[in-house]
């Protein structure tokens, strides 16, 4: 095969990119109320707004969907933690992602790793009712062996009557270093409550074809899931199957680049369905340093994105 041949292969593979309908800064929408640091790390759409938690606020923010500054519905909520069984909350603990329960109204919160006896570290869910105010809180059943390389993304899927959470590994494999890192073992963990615990049930195995450094978010309406790396800059979008923890090959899509094929989306963190066709992203705080200049621009910010044709 001669190198035009594969060039355009190459090119007729590339993945395709969403398409950005709109986007604001979360300060633009809520002013200062939360500070000027906000680590936006998950989202949920429900009822005409979007819930986002940040990895360094115990507190959630509002915003309307439309993105106005002047949405009544803009602000901070504060949602306090459950209680723990042993341990103590730092001031500043944030979340990784969220999820709810609509048949019960319930909300549940992330907290990516914290240390457990003799040694290793398991994640939090933090429990809220519909008005979020604090039930309970309890450890996710399962054995994480890097603090900084736990759960990123939670979702709620109900099946037969019972809910599950399910809990999306940042690492390749579940793993944390270079491991992690290695395309191919992307993992979302399956969890029931059992009594005061969450019993890990079941492992959802992703596509050994997806490219992904990382997972920073997961996603799941209407038999669809949708998974977010940060490291890529990229969303997968598939179908999960309604009797079995398994999903199709399913779609990557890249998050629109420069003019040049740069990325410029370098921080994304949640992601959340708002319809069949249109996912909601919401950006970390880019990191310092020149290298992450070109990221600031769509940082600590919220996008609504078209996902084009049919996935």
């Amino acid at each position: 095969m001669t190198a035009t041949k594969k060039s355009a292969k190459a090119k007729a593979k590339a993945p395709s990119e969403l398409r950005l309908v709109k986007e604001a800064k979360i300060q633009d929408l809520i002013g200062v109320s939360a500070g000027s640091r906000l680590e936006a790390s998950g989202v949920l759409y429900r009822d005409g707004a979007f819930l986002i938690v940040c990895d360094n606020l115990p507190s959630l923010i509002r915003v309307s969907s439309e993105l106005s500054p002047k949405a009544p519905e803009n602000g901070v909520v504060n949602a306090g933690k459950g209680k723990k069984s042993g341990g103590s909350d730092a001031a500043n603990e944030g979340y990784e992602d969220l999820a709810h329960d609509e048949l019960r109204d319930h909300y549940f919160t992330l907290s990516e790793a914290e240390p457990v006896k003799p040694k290793g570290f398991r994640a939090r869910v933090h429990e809220y009712d519909g008005k979020l105010r604090p039930i309970g809180s309890a450890l996710l059943d399962f054995d994480l062996a890097d603090a900084n390389k736990g759960m990123e993304g939670l979702e709620w899927v109900e099946r037969s009557g019972t809910g599950h959470l399910l809990a999306l590994c940042e690492g390749n494999r579940c793993e944390g270093g270079k491991k992690g890192r290695k395309p191919g073992g992307g993992r979302i963990q399956v969890f029931r409550r059992g009594g005061k615990r969450w019993i890990n049930t079941a492992t959802i195995e992703l596509p050994k074809s997806l490219p992904f450094e990382d997972y920073a978010s997961v996603s799941v309406r209407d038999g669809r899931i949708a998974v977010l790396s940060q490291a890529s800059s990229a969303l997968w979008v598939g179908r999960i199957s309604t009797k079995k923890w398994q999903v199709d090959e399913g779609t990557v899509y890249r998050l629109p680049t420069d003019s040049k094929g740069r990325t410029v989306y370098g921080n994304p963190e949640g992601v959340s369905w708002v319809s069949a066709d249109h996912v909601v992203i919401v950006s970390d705080r880019a990191k310092k340093g020149a290298e992450n200049e070109r990221y600031r621009a769509k940082d600590q910010s919220v996008h609504l994105f078209l996902i084009p044709g049919d996935s």
